[in-house]
């Protein structure tokens, strides 16, 4: 399997398909970069080069004691990026994969950067702090720990099964084989890695990334999302970046680009040819 070696020795796997500019997209919690299999074969289709990495301690990369950061995982997408000399990508992320972008494009993107979208994303920062009232409170993130620690296989059913894609509303449309899929890419990952990542995506402020990133932004957000509320990520994201457009969607659930990709698709590809 294709991976390259960070400086502490950690592999980072990766997918490369295709040729033309390249889509780099980064995953959710605690999730791989098959999440993004919808989105692989159109933008495939499409005539784009499509690139996915498994952050460190996700999916087959190396399953991490030590630097399940955003600062290092935004570090590991630097060193990809080198390795596959990308200039004009594109930087997709997704929830924490949304995090991931801002911090990488701001820290590290300049020169290779065109063009980044956040979905579901969890900037400028998850928890509630008194300069941010409107996050979630830190019991919230204590309970995925305390969850994850006790019996992660049974965890990682709840979410997909409940408020992650919206199966837990009413009339909603369940899909047996995507509730499976979830769980299988979450079980191939590391509890260590994924323990620790909970306090990167929760208490991570990326105020000042979203400030300092110069490029076009899309900040796509279902408005019925339960795992990243929209009013405290997305609408205020947006605010803070200089080349920000918001678009959201009515209903549509935190795994919005699984559930409804025939919606989420097209308004990506109008953005990256925009």
């Amino acid at each position: 399997m294709p991976s390259i070696k960070t400086k502490d020795g950690t592999e980072i796997f990766y997918k490369d398909l295709g040729h033309g500019q390249p889509i780099v997209f980064h995953h959710g919690w605690p999730l791989s970069s098959d999440d993004w299999d919808a989105q692989i074969m159109y933008f495939l289709l499409h005539g784009y080069r499509v690139i996915a990495h498994d952050r460190r301690g996700h999916g087959r990369s190396t399953q991490t004691d030590t630097g399940n950061d955003m600062d290092t995982y935004a570090a590991d997408v630097a060193a990809l990026a080198a390795h596959l000399d990308l200039k004009d990508a594109i930087h997709v992320g997704h929830s924490t994969g949304g995090g991931e972008v801002a911090r990488y494009v701001a820290r590290h993107g300049k020169g290779r950067v065109a063009k980044a979208v956040l979905i579901g994303a969890v900037p400028p920062i998850m928890l509630k702090t008194p300069a941010n009232p409107g996050g979630l409170p830190m019991e919230v993130f204590d309970g995925f720990r305390s969850a994850l620690v006790a019996n992660r296989a049974q965890f990682y059913l709840d979410v997909p099964t409940g408020p992650f894609y919206g199966f837990n509303r009413p009339g909603a449309k369940i899909s047996e084989g995507t509730i499976r899929n979830w769980w299988r890419q979450g079980m191939s990952g590391g509890i260590k890695a994924h323990y620790d990542c909970i306090k990167a995506f929760s208490e991570t402020d990326f105020t000042e990334d979203l400030k300092a990133i110069d490029v076009p932004v899309l900040v796509m957000h279902g408005e019925d999302d339960q795992i990243v509320p929209i009013a405290d990520s997305a609408m205020l994201s947006v605010k803070l970046l200089k080349h920000g457009t918001l678009k959201t969607y009515k209903g549509f659930p935190h795994g919005m680009c699984t559930t409804q990709p025939e919606v989420i698709n097209p308004d990506l590809l109008a953005f990256f040819k925009s």
